[in-house]
């Protein structure tokens, strides 16, 4: 499909404010999948907030060029989709989980956090826990010493009712 010199601009500026405004991007080489498989693919994304780009890969370097982003450059030697979005974990477990379901997909790298990063470290980015799961790990954290001192200021005070209740009794018998 030939872009005119219009729609090109277009596509670059929101090329370069995907890559600004995200947390990762990430490339996946989908030149193998069927024409059903990408569609899941492209549902699962969406479902996750995850935006799914595919782009000529000339204006790929041209607006990482303007925003001075790296990515290795054998990345773009092939049709590649790229994946926007805020969770880069979420996004490396969507991806991961894809490839290993579907053996056509290979992850090849990206950028996350305006680093350049391979696959080896989005499959790594992919075992870690969901940012849900860190907050709730931090209030557990958190919470556990005062839930404790809790506990134990609820312990003296069940002693104290205990030998008041036994001398109360102790005085009706």
């Amino acid at each position: 499909m030939v872009l005119t010199k219009g729609k090109k601009q277009e596509k670059l500026a929101e090329l370069k404010e995907l890559f600004s405004d995200s947390a990762a991007a990430v490339a996946i080489d989908y030149s193998s999948l069927k024409a059903n498989e990408f569609t899941k693919l492209r549902k699962k994304l969406k479902a996750a907030d995850i935006t799914a780009s595919v782009t000529k890969n000339t204006l790929v370097k041209k607006a990482l060029a303007e925003i001075n982003f790296t990515i290795d450059q054998s990345i773009l030697d092939k049709p590649v989709l790229f994946g926007f979005g805020q969770d880069e974990v979420e996004m490396a477990k969507i991806l991961t989980e894809f490839a290993k379901e579907f053996e056509a997909v290979e992850i090849l790298g990206g950028i996350v956090r305006g680093e350049a990063v391979d696959a080896a470290k989005i499959k790594v980015l992919s075992t870690l826990p969901s940012r849900e799961q860190l907050q709730a790990q931090v209030v557990g954290t958190i919470s556990a010493p005062l839930s404790g001192f809790v506990n134990v200021l609820s312990g003296n005070l069940r002693g104290l009712v205990n030998i008041l209740n036994q001398y109360k009794n102790k005085l009706e018998g």
